[in-house]
């Protein structure tokens, strides 16, 4: 199978999403190739779960008043925080036949490429199942997936920096005002590619890119008019609309 790549993009929120999601339909009907694209957000966004409330998960007013965008995934999962220049975040959308049947498995298989991508880094890490991966048993990237019409769809991030007290602002995470003991518990549960030596966010997508690439048959590639198109009219339509976004 030979793979399309969408070199590093950023991307609103809404577009990020959407873009997801004509992969998916545009694979199922082969008018799309296999496609692995690396993006960030600008501006930082929050996004959530398919089944999660936008309201219980996300503190909205702050998110406004700080212009941080929020939006609703096709993906199971947590809330998760997006920092402009705190991550990179990939998508690999291909025929479910190229992967293990098990959803652990096939989170495993794709996983390994992050991994490899990170040792040449000099981070060593690991698959910690369901989806997460870890270094010195901190997470420090998370996974999401969805299956559709035959089709696999699998997005993460790989932390890059992390502002605790920033992420803690913008998510519901407690009630409580946000203390010293919860950032350091946080710090104790995560960390981020900066916190092993002094990388550049490009040598990050470097050696990321490297780690999906490995061992596949691939050219670099750009986004066809039609899948602009189908984007925009989802982003527009779906992505950015209140009826989607707290729709639970």
């Amino acid at each position: 199978m030979r793979w399309r790549i969408v070199g590093l993009e950023t991307h609103d929120a809404y577009f990020n999403m959407a873009i997801d999601e004509v992969l998916l339909e545009r694979v199922s009907e082969k008018l799309s190739p296999p496609t692995i694209r690396f993006y960030r957000w600008s501006p930082s966004a929050v996004s959530i779960g398919r089944f999660q409330s936008m309201e219980e998960e996300v503190n909205v007013e702050r998110c406004r008043e700080t212009g941080v965008d929020y939006v609703r995934r096709i993906t199971g999962g947590g809330a998760v925080y997006h920092d402009n220049g705190g991550e990179i975040t990939y998508s690999l959308v291909a025929p479910e036949a190229e992967f293990p049947s098990g959803i652990g498995e096939s989170y495993k298989d794709i996983c390994r490429s992050i991994i490899s991508g990170l040792a040449l880094l000099g981070i060593k890490t690991e698959f910690m199942p369901v989806n997460d991966i870890v270094a010195n048993g901190k997470k420090i990237s998370g996974n999401a997936q969805t299956r559709r019409k035959g089709v696999l769809l699998q997005h993460g991030t790989i932390l890059y920096s992390l502002d605790i007290k920033r992420m803690f602002s913008l998510l519901n995470v407690s009630k409580e005002k946000i203390s010293d003991k919860m950032i350091k518990n946080v710090e104790e549960r995560v960390t981020s590619v900066s916190a092993f030596g002094n990388f550049s966010l490009n040598d990050l997508y470097g050696a990321l890119l490297e780690g999906f690439t490995e061992g596949r048959e691939y050219d670099f590639g750009m986004w066809s008019r039609e899948e602009i198109e189908a984007a925009e009219k989802l982003r527009i339509g779906v992505y950015g609309t209140r009826k989607w976004n707290f729709s639970r």
